[in-house]
């Protein structure tokens, strides 16, 4: 793995989790799309180089497909949690009119509470 990969998938980590920690919710799905992109960059870059074509080198070596397989079901899951997140914003913008996400108060109540009396 070169050293520009590594540096890739570390400012596409690092930045995305800059974005999580916003509370703006277009930042949150923006961090959350940064943070898949570099699972599947790192994924893939974990598979190592590529074999030689089957079929043209009449070899039986062939490259291993697991890295592959994670990639694709990495790929599936970030699109699925893209579309919720998004869901979510629509709602929100259209229940309150802007995507920031704003404190709970019930959850502040209960952080209030001495430690045997939220149940």
């Amino acid at each position: 793995m070169s050293a520009a990969l590594v540096l890739t998938i570390g400012g596409l980590t690092t930045v995305g989790i800059y974005l999580i920690t916003a509370r703006s919710l277009s930042r949150i799905i923006l961090g959350f799309s940064l943070i898949s992109h570099a699972a599947v960059l790192g994924l893939l870059t974990a598979g190592g180089s590529p074999g030689p074509a089957p079929i043209v080198s009449g070899e039986a070596v062939t490259a291993n497909p697991v890295p592959q397989a994670l990639a694709l079901t990495a790929i599936v899951i970030s699109f699925g949690l893209s579309l919720f997140l998004l869901a979510l914003a629509g709602r929100q913008h259209t229940l309150t009119g802007d995507d920031l996400v704003e404190d709970d108060i019930e959850d502040r109540a209960i952080a209030g509470l001495p430690q045997g009396e939220n149940r």
